[in-house]
């Protein structure tokens, strides 16, 4: 009888060309190389998840415990530490404490990095690329964590991002601040501090701040401000305007009358909280949980004691409402690489470009910034993002519950021209070959993004089809660009969209 392990490797290798030519994905040296700070917030926890299920897209250099305002560790010696105008001074604590919101052994990184390990056979059936358990545990540090916004010493977590700076690889390095960016300004600092003085510093000051992309959630402990923007000023700060899918804490209270399934108990409970050993530990309203026992600002785990009962204990209530048991919470970071992920919008290569995040471009004094991801939408021609990157976490979590390839659903496959130079006044196909690996019919639609120089609306002819047809306008200049992109959405369960975007250049 073969072993198990044998019969495994048989199915792998008989499966290998089909898998492989569905999720295919970028070259490993093509990733994008990120690296991860966050604090233990549980929208931290979420986006975390979210990201691990993810790691197929990205070459992961680190997973770093950082600090920020809201959450910092203290030094475990009773040293002391208050910043004014921070979250535990406008609530009545004026004295120095020795940490705040922060347990003395947090473990939330290992422990969904451990549940990967152990939902990683599942994954490895459904997506050829996802990293070794082993491989994600090398990667865990401890940042700057002791005091919130203090970066006066290197750590386990900046060396990492400091050898990460330094190393040779000049492609582009995304450094994500969940939390606050001590960390991240700590291994700059440790950097200036080391070269400064030496004759190659411009040009290595130059080289650093052309590889190193900041992804921050808010500057979270105005090291940002303080530090890292005015002696570093030409890294890229990358945070589009406006996010188009809202996962931060107020999304099931603003969302669209048709995207509010998608943060319901009854939609999470079926796709998400369901779904193993990750659906348990991805944290809901009235779950129980806190990330810190008796957190006076976590109150979401045991919202069904009701406002009254909250207030009576403590609790600052600083959401408008209390919602029902199993409703979204948040992933509140997890904008910080939706962009990054291999969806087919390329969203990497180019922050005007536009991906599930958003686009970087300029937006007009006018607009209100609770109405710039309707602007945006508009402007640039975006359907909605909103169910096809919830129900792409959703397959996920269903595939880290399932050991069979046939008995989940995966992405559609979609091969065409990514460039085309045109003339002015030509007609111009626009084909691509889609195939879904499961069998699933798949709804094809183009979109014109308006992201290019050229902005004004053209008409596609064959929009629903894979071959789409236009005509150039013949006012485009020698130049310019036009953006168009395929949507295919398959009819599996959940469905699943990959995209397709094709740059005109006019000659």
């Amino acid at each position: 009888m073969k072993s198990l392990k044998a019969i495994f490797l048989l199915w792998v290798m008989t499966m290998a060309v089909s898998v492989e030519a569905v999720m295919a994905s970028n070259p490993p040296e093509k990733k994008p190389r990120i690296i991860i700070t966050a604090d233990p917030e549980l929208d931290d926890n979420n986006s975390l998840i979210r990201f691990l299920l993810y790691s197929t897209d990205f070459r992961v250099e680190g997973l770093i415990y950082a600090s920020s305002q809201f959450h910092w560790k203290g030094d475990g010696k009773g040293t002391t530490w208050y910043v004014p105008n921070r979250e535990y001074g406008r609530v009545g604590m004026t004295q120095p404490m020795t940490s705040w919101r922060y347990v003395p052994e947090e473990r939330f990184i290992h422990e969904n990095v451990e549940t990967y390990a152990k939902v990683y056979k599942n994954l490895k059936v459904h997506h050829p690329d996802y990293p070794t358990p082993e491989y994600l545990l090398s990667k865990i540090r401890e940042g700057n964590v002791a005091f919130d916004g203090d970066f006066s010493k290197d750590t386990p977590g900046s060396e990492l991002i400091k050898q990460c700076i330094l190393d040779e690889d000049d492609s582009p390095l995304y450094i994500q601040a969940w939390g606050g960016a001590s960390t991240i300004a700590r291994a700059l600092k440790s950097i200036e501090e080391i070269y400064s003085g030496q004759p190659n510093w411009p040009a290595l000051k130059k080289r650093i701040s052309k590889k190193v992309v900041l992804c921050l959630s808010m500057d979270q402990d105005d090291t940002y401000a303080r530090y890292i923007h005015p002696f570093w000023p030409e890294i890229t700060e990358l945070n589009p305007n406006g996010m188009q899918v809202d996962l931060t804490f107020f999304a099931p209270l603003r969302a669209k009358e048709e995207n509010k399934v998608f943060y319901s108990p009854e939609w999470t409970q079926e796709y998400i909280r369901s779904k193993g050993l990750f659906g348990e530990r991805y944290r809901v309203w009235g779950d129980g949980k806190q990330m810190v026992k008796d957190d006076i600002f976590d109150f979401f785990g045991v919202s069904e004691l009701g406002k009254d009962k909250l207030k009576e204990k403590g609790y600052i209530l600083w959401m408008p409402t209390l919602l029902p048991k199993g409703t979204f919470i948040s992933e509140g970071d997890t904008f910080c690489y939706l962009n990054l992920i291999d969806n087919g919008l390329r969203g990497d290569e180019d922050p005007t470009f536009c991906g599930w995040t958003g686009a970087k471009m300029a937006i007009p004094a006018e607009v209100k910034s609770a109405d710039i991801p309707a602007y945006l939408r508009q402007r640039i021609g975006l359907p909605d993002f909103t169910p096809a990157v919830q129900y792409g976490f959703a397959a996920r979590m269903a595939w880290s519950v399932t050991d069979d390839y046939k008995k989940a659903n995966h992405e559609p496959s979609i091969s065409g021209a990514n460039e085309m130079e045109v003339k002015a006044g030509v007609r111009v196909s626009l084909k691509c070959k889609v195939s879904d690996p499961d069998g699933n019919k798949v709804k094809l639609q183009w979109y014109q993004f308006k992201v290019g120089s050229y902005t004004k609306d053209v008409a596609i002819d064959g929009a629903t089809t894979d071959t789409a047809t236009i005509t150039i306008p013949t006012d485009t200049k020698a130049g310019d660009t036009l953006h168009f992109v395929l949507e295919a959405t398959d009819q599996g369960n959940p469905p699943l969209t990959r995209y397709h975007r094709v740059v005109l250049r006019v000659k």
